[in-house]
């Protein structure tokens, strides 16, 4: 089964996902991609692989209501869930169901190309970089970001995974968090053409709700759902437990505070 594959969302998988990892795992590093990026006003923005549009939605109040933002994801789940949400101010949103394989929008038609946390899932990276390529005009500009490391959260809740319900599993949580290195991302960029190829790490502490019972929820928006919903409810308790045991060096009161780091490449045509 491919990563792609193992992302395939159903439309409740897919408000858990809003509800829970686009508030606390992935939103809070939304506007740092879009600064990195450099998104003004009257652009037009494509957010690739958009997930539920947290993105989207930062950089639809960058560009304002003469700019242009596009949702590409290939999770009919995703959009469905990005197109109920509530319009944020700014230029209005196009949600497309497509793939970054083949994106669905014309050559040399978008300013900036954003991408956050779905190089991972494409089981084409070269191509789907080329395809990022195609669709930037002349002097646009790439920002993608993946993950540097398992992470000291998603390494407790595998450990939980592990034992609890078992090992293949736990790797199919993990599997994004299995990214390029910085010098595969660099390669992958010049390879597809663009130039001014730069890859950073950024770092942010982050902060998640209590986690004995955040993780049972974060689990319940991801494709090992229906692995801890046959699990009767004195297991699924012992996983938010044993999470929670695992990161009590970084409680903070009220939750959990702890550092995470990403992998930030920017590039332009």
């Amino acid at each position: 089964m491919t990563n792609n594959e193992q992302w395939h969302m159903a439309r409740a998988a897919a408000e858990n996902y809003e509800r829970v990892v686009a508030r606390y795992v992935v939103g809070p590093w939304a506007p740092l991609l879009v600064d990195t990026a450099q998104v003004a006003r009257g652009q037009c923005v494509l957010d690739l692989a958009c997930g539920t549009g947290v993105v989207a939605r930062v950089a639809a109040q960058r560009v304002g209501p003469d700019g242009r933002i596009v949702g590409v994801d290939l999770n009919p789940g995703m959009i469905d869930v990005a197109r109920c949400l509530p319009a944020p101010g700014g230029a209005s949103i196009e949600w497309l169901e497509g793939s970054a394989l083949a994106i669905p929008l014309p050559d040399a038609s978008v300013d900036v190309v954003l991408c956050q946390q779905g190089l991972q899932f494409f089981p084409d990276k070269e191509l789907a970089v080329r395809q990022m390529y195609r669709v930037l005009r002349r002097g646009g500009r790439l920002a993608l970001s993946v993950w540097r490391t398992t992470g000291l959260y998603n390494t407790a809740v595998a450990r939980a995974l592990a034992r609890f319900v078992g090992q293949e599993v736990a790797c199919r949580f993990c599997a994004s968090r299995n990214t390029p290195g910085s010098d595969e991302l660099e390669r992958l960029a010049a390879s597809a053409g663009f130039s001014g190829v730069n890859v950073r790490i950024s770092r942010m502490n982050v902060h998640l709700p209590p986690l004995d019972r955040f993780a049972l929820e974060h689990l319940a928006a991801t494709p090992v759902a229906g692995s801890l919903e046959a699990l009767d409810a004195e297991f699924r308790n012992r996983i938010g437990a044993s999470v929670l045991a695992d990161m009590q060096k970084y409680n903070d009161g009220d939750g959990v505070t702890y550092p995470e780091e990403i992998y930030v490449l920017t590039a332009r045509i």
